[in-house]
């Protein structure tokens, strides 16, 4: 007996075969490729904490990474310590840098202590501690490692986007923009301030430290001000741990 291929049920139960046969597929190598995504993860991390305390490959105009095949070894030469900050509590833990900082964000709103990491690295014999920071842009999120000395003056930076505008607000991954913010100061007459992305910055050539603003990026105003408030928002977190630095 041929098969009614017209009828109602057939095109249902042929849906639904598909569906699961596309979606073991789809399983299977969402499983198989766990691995090397969470490796490229860890990867990526490495070279960002390494990039804002100025372990990278950067040439005289773009923002170069080091090397997959370097990081870990360079990690290791570079960072000391790993902090994992809670309130008052300060741990190592060998492991902080994975902690995911868009979770740790969505735990602190529903109640719960918030995880901090903290990175300390030293190089040419100064001590450099990166914080890794989220918030909103335009379109989406954006977040940063920032390095800074024990007095919250900025060392070096790392931004970057997941969907900021092309040419306009995704120009905060580019190094012009980043090195903007070295030697930049957090505080200011020793209360914390941050740094604004200022639009009527009077200062074009970054020459002011201390004014706690940089210069903006034209036509990404939205994008500015959500790195703006994620600075001021996150890296005020740090401020207690940075006072223990000043009485030890």
């Amino acid at each position: 007996m041929s098969k009614n291929t017209d009828s109602n049920l057939y095109t249902i139960l042929f849906a639904t075969g598909m569906v699961i046969i596309v979606g073991a597929i789809l399983a299977f190598f969402a499983s198989s490729l766990k691995p090397t995504i969470d490796e490229n993860k860890r990867i990526e991390k490495q070279q960002n904490i390494l990039y804002a305390m100025g372990v990278n490959e950067n040439d005289e105009t773009s923002a170069v990474f080091v090397s997959k095949g370097k990081v870990a070894a360079e990690f290791s030469k570079y960072i000391k310590k790993q902090l994992v900050i809670e309130g008052t509590k300060v741990s190592e833990d060998a492991n902080a840098y994975l902690i995911d900082i868009k979770k740790e964000q969505t735990a602190a709103k529903e109640g719960k202590q918030r995880k901090l990491p903290l990175f300390i690295g030293e190089k040419d014999g100064k001590t450099f501690y990166i914080a890794p920071i989220r918030g909103k842009g335009l379109w989406d999120a954006v977040w940063a490692y920032v390095a800074m000395d024990a007095n919250m003056v900025v060392q070096g930076a790392y931004f970057d986007h997941k969907g900021e505008t092309a040419g306009l607000g995704a120009n905060i991954k580019q190094r012009y923009f980043m090195d903007d913010f070295i030697g930049e100061h957090l505080l200011k007459d020793g209360d914390f301030k941050g740094i604004s992305i200022s639009k009527s910055n009077n200062d074009p050539k970054n020459i002011e430290k201390t004014d706690n603003e940089v210069d903006a990026i034209a036509g990404a105003t939205i994008t500015g001000d959500g790195v703006s408030a994620m600075i001021k928002s996150e890296l005020k977190k740090y401020v207690s741990y940075f006072n223990t630095l000043k009485t030890n």
